[in-house]
């Protein structure tokens, strides 16, 4: 695990040593990336420059030094990442009279791409991975990254220089870099909390999706980058009835264990400590029930919690923890560990970013962070496993009201609204007959999604109702999200059912935009490497050719995940009900947060800004303040985005309203 940064310069009208210079600015804004190391390689003639910061965990000595040349001489690396199985490639390779120097992932890829060519290689490669390989007889540069998007990558052309880099902060650290903020990426990030691929929130500065490459030719200037996919998971999908899983529900249940026992055991492997992230939940207990049968000692797990009841799972993790024989530390996070990591966050995300588990994240990576240097996590299991509600209870409404004419579908949203305050106060009673399995999913919120969700027909319009903050406004006025939903669309082509666009939406855009983009830059700010066993592309691609109903039955998701985790721990443990990483925010921003908050929210500092509703957010915050709950979400998008602002216009990347477009 470790930091990437580099350019190609097609003007080629420096020194080496002004090449270097430069490459060693970039990457020391990724220091924290890579605590042990640092490397640099330059080509004058070429123009063209690999940086590396190094976290050494695979072959601790100099051999497993980057940036690396493979043993024919044709190719340079800087690599950030792990690939898993490279044991068993350096086997395959063993044959073809290639010298070794260590025993690192790093040179097995070489060797893989001289051998295989980059494509064959990459369908090899089972591992997290975002990469820079410089082919110098082919005087190309190739940008890759992991099929599931684990590792990040960043790139975009800056006056003749194509700079790339782990994040954005080694990017600004170019002179030529220019700075310019990107309106429609700013309009994204207020509808999600996040800048979703390829956008970034740079104008003409882009993310690499998953599990595509780019090539970039030194003799072509400004020349059009286009990425190409190697693997899909739309494409599985398309493709189902060719890989479709005919056995039993038993049979199905075995070989998911044997596969997820498997990507545990290669996650294990390191040269240095190793623990888990145990949060009492399906996902993480069962990576830690695999990770404790496979290991002679009591492996190290960690877990966070809070004082308010609904959002504490600490006491659901020590239980499993207990049962398993684990060495088990856990922390609370109180308001104030909040006020003091936020001033933080800012840097650590590096451009804006707000789904609040971002706050205990961070907290937990700096406790983990002392203990060991990998830790494994369950990130991954509701994606494919279906472990969300809108996979469960989604797909069932649309179908109920679409046999109706459109003017009742208008009427009995109007009358769902009218009633919400009666039908939300109804569902807090367990009493209220059949109706008490839904709660703690039904809020006034999800009332009001389900009023617009009778009124859909089609599966991005759906997808957005469940993941937009703002509904009907978006503080950045004039700025539709018709661009990505398009694109959104055309992926889910072929797709069948809306539950698999939903999941394949969540798979491709959330997961690798949200959720591992939290985790990376929590862990990677403290030095700390994270393992997912459930990304493991044999586990994905497993999970996508079962029946619906080997995930999802009785309106519980992640069935085989439960099965498997029920033969470690008791049922009553593995059936804890899920609750999510969050944070009693609505608590905070009334609270300890509110003077914060409030200074965030200046009217007269927003107004300056110039290009945000400024009504729109005052009306919000004070409605929330009222006892809107449900607003937390979009004021805590509000926030993160002033402060990052804030703290772009302290670095002197950002001139104000002008450099905005």
């Amino acid at each position: 695990m470790c930091g990437i940064a580099g350019f190609l310069d097609t003007r080629k009208n420096d020194c080496a040593e002004g090449l270097e210079r430069c490459l060693l600015h970039m990457t020391d804004t990724l220091r924290h990336r890579g605590p042990d190391d640092w490397g640099a390689w330059v080509d004058p003639d070429a123009g063209i420059a690999l940086g590396h910061r190094r976290l050494a965990i695979v072959d601790l000595s100099a051999s497993g030094r980057q940036p690396m040349h493979s043993f024919c001489g044709r190719y340079a690396i800087t690599f950030n990442g792990e690939v898993y199985n490279h044991s068993q490639l350096r086997q395959e390779l063993r044959f073809d009279n290639i010298r070794f120097r260590g025993h690192s992932d790093t040179e097995v890829m070489l060797a893989a791409i001289g051998k295989w060519g980059l494509p064959g290689a990459l369908s090899r490669f089972n591992g997290m991975f975002a990469f820079a390989l410089w082919d110098k007889a082919q005087r190309t540069l190739y940008l890759v990254r992991d099929r599931l998007g684990k590792k990040p990558l960043y790139y975009g052309w800056a006056h003749g220089v194509f700079l790339f880099a782990s994040e954005l902060k080694a990017l600004r650290a170019h002179p030529m870099f220019p700075g310019t903020l990107s309106r429609e990426a700013i309009a994204l990030y207020f509808t999600l909390n996040y800048v979703p691929a390829p956008y970034s929130v740079y104008r003409g500065f882009f993310k690499l999706p998953a599990a595509a490459w780019i090539a970039v030719k030194a003799c072509e200037p400004q020349g059009d980058v286009r990425p190409t996919k190697y693997w899909d998971a739309a494409q599985l999908l398309r493709q189902k009835d060719a890989t479709y899983f005919n056995g039993s529900e038993t049979e199905a249940t075995e070989h998911l264990h044997s596969l997820l026992r498997d990507a545990v055991k290669l996650r294990m492997t390191a040269d240095v400590h190793v623990g888990a992230l145990l949060s009492g939940g399906t996902d993480s207990s069962t990576v830690v029930a695999l990770m404790q049968a496979q290991s002679s000692k009591a492996i190290r797990t960690f877990t966070i919690g809070f004082a308010t009841a609904n959002y504490n799972e600490a006491g659901q993790a020590g239980k499993v923890a207990r049962h398993l024989g684990t060495d088990h530390s856990e922390l609370y996070v109180e308001p104030q560990d909040a006020l003091n990591v936020i001033p933080r966050l800012p840097m650590l995300y590096d451009e804006p970013f707000a789904d609040s588990s971002q706050i205990p994240t961070a907290i937990l990576c700096q406790l983990v962070r002392r203990h060991v240097t990998v830790a494994l996590t369950g990130d991954g299991g509701d994606e494919s496993f279906g472990g969300y509600n809108r996979h469960i209870w989604g797909p069932l409404i649309p179908p109920m009201f679409h046999s109706l004419p459109r003017f009742l579908r208008r009427g009995g949203a109007k009358l769902l609204t009218f009633s919400k305050p009666l039908l939300t106060a109804a569902l807090s009673f367990s009493s209220f007959g059949g109706l008490s399995r839904l709660q703690g999913h039904v809020s006034s919120q999800s009332v009001d999604r389900l009023a617009r969700l009778i009124q859909l027909d089609e599966a991005v319009s759906i997808y957005l109702l469940f993941v937009s903050n703002w509904a009907d406004n978006n503080p950045v006025e004039g700025v539709p999200c018709e661009t990505l939903a398009s694109l959104w669309r055309c992926n889910c082509d072929g797709l069948r059912s809306l539950r698999e666009k939903l999941m394949y939406l969540d798979t491709s855009v959330y997961l690798p935009d949200d959720l591992l983009v939290k985790i990376d830059r929590a862990s990677m700010g403290v030095g700390l490497e994270v393992r997912a066993p459930l990304l493991d592309y044999r586990v994905v691609e497993f999970a996508w050719s079962l029946p619906s109903f080997m995930k999802i039955r009785r309106g519980r998701g992640k069935r085989l995940l439960r099965q498997i985790l029920e033969t470690y721990i008791p049922k009553v443990l593995a059936e804890y009900p899920k609750k999510g990483f969050s944070v009693p925010m609505v608590t905070w921003l009334r609270g300890p947060l509110r003077e914060w908050a409030n200074s965030i929210l200046d009217l007269r500092s927003l107004r300056q800004e110039g290009f945000l509703n400024v009504p729109l957010i005052r009306d919000t915050w004070e409605q929330f303040l009222r006892g809107r709950g449900d607003l937390a979400a979009p004021l805590w998008g509000v926030l993160m985005f002033e402060s990052w602002l804030q703290s772009a216009k302290s670095r002197g990347r950002y001139d104000g309203c002008a450099a905005i477009k």
